[in-house]
């Protein structure tokens, strides 16, 4: 398909580099029908938080200082631990669920205090 329509189709294969060679390596043609490779580098500590900072902001939520400075610090540690599955982007979004999460239980807890009282 993809030799049969190449002046009217594009198609796009992403995923990490070492998997990505071995993809095209698995079949002789493959190689030869990807010509292009465009490599893309891991987003830093600063561009993490500023994704999740949008994240928040998408979702209505308000960071104040300290929590920004927090999301700071943990998009610095997710880049410091980042082995060769990191994630980026994706860890960054699973971060901030996590955030979410824990804000969640936090105000459960609150209300359910509240009504024991």
């Amino acid at each position: 398909m993809m030799e049969d329509n190449r002046d009217r189709l594009c198609v796009i294969a992403a995923g990490y580099t070492g998997e990505m060679r071995r993809f095209l390596d698995a079949n002789p043609g493959l190689r030869s029908r990807f010509t292009r490779t465009i490599r893309f580098a891991d987003y830093s500590g600063h561009e993490l938080a500023t994704i999740a900072k949008g994240l928040a902001d998408g979702g209505g939520f308000v960071l104040d200082a300290s929590a920004r400075d927090a999301l700071d610090d943990a998009c610095a540690v997710l880049v410091a631990g980042a082995g060769p599955r990191f994630g980026n982007g994706r860890a960054v979004r699973t971060l901030w669920e996590r955030i979410r999460e824990a804000q969640s239980a936090r105000v459960m807890r609150a209300v359910s205090r509240d009504k024991a009282r």
